[in-house]
């Protein structure tokens, strides 16, 4: 997260056409109205030129009990570059609940978030793959997601996020696909068809990612 910096996005959005920017940022703060100046992790260098993460930022709102990380830039946050007229850019953008925990280093837990959202967008920039909900992302890693990789937690499954709504902004339609982690065994028997990811999201009871949290299916 070397290429990441805290910055007032108000500062950043002068005389720039930022429609689409404006539509998340008011959904999120139909949810978090107090929050006018949430932490951000914007990319020093834009993916258009040359930048290595193409997210132009992710906005981390306080929860309470969980951080909520929406990210900014699958879909068409300026002007209207694509010819399709029905969904804005890829039509999503991610977001993700991490349970407040007493980490060690939690600006070090926010970043890797941050930058674990950066590498599955950047799956969608260079193959074009669209994350839906109910679906799961399953790379076969053991190791944990969290900072020092201690965790159960190893992959994803999505769903609608629970809080935001879809928009459908002037550059087109967007829906918030949310990332829950999930253990190895679980994504297992996701992989093997044991289970369904609606399933497996009744099982959990929650959609906020708790890396302390034992897995709901036996190894």
């Amino acid at each position: 997260m070397g290429l990441f910096d805290k910055f007032k996005k108000k500062d950043k959005k002068e005389n720039i056409n930022t429609i689409g920017w404006d539509a998340i940022d008011k959904e999120c703060l139909r949810v978090y109205p107090n929050q006018t100046n949430p932490k951000h992790y914007a990319a020093i260098i834009k993916y258009k030129f040359g930048g290595p993460d193409p997210l132009d930022g992710i906005s981390v709102y306080d929860g309470g009990t969980y951080w909520h990380f929406v990210t900014y830039g699958l879909s068409e946050l300026y002007e209207k570059e694509s010819k399709d007229k029905e969904w804005s850019g890829f039509g999503m953008e991610f977001t993700f609940k991490l349970k407040k925990e007493n980490y060690a280093d939690e600006e070090r837990e926010l970043k890797n978030i941050c930058s674990i959202l950066q590498q599955i967008a950047r799956i969608t920039f260079k193959s074009g793959e669209i994350f839906k909900p109910f679906e799961y992302l399953y790379t076969g890693q053991t190791e944990g997601i969290d900072s020092q990789q201690l965790s159960n937690i190893t992959g994803f499954i999505t769903i609608p996020d629970t809080k935001l709504q879809p928009l459908s902004t002037i550059n087109g339609k967007v829906i918030f696909v949310e990332f829950i982690g999930v253990t190895n065994a679980e994504l297992l028997a996701l992989k093997n068809k044991e289970i369904h990811v609606k399933n497996l999201y009744e099982k959990l009871d929650s959609d906020i990612t708790d890396y302390k949290r034992k897995s709901v299916i036996m190894e």
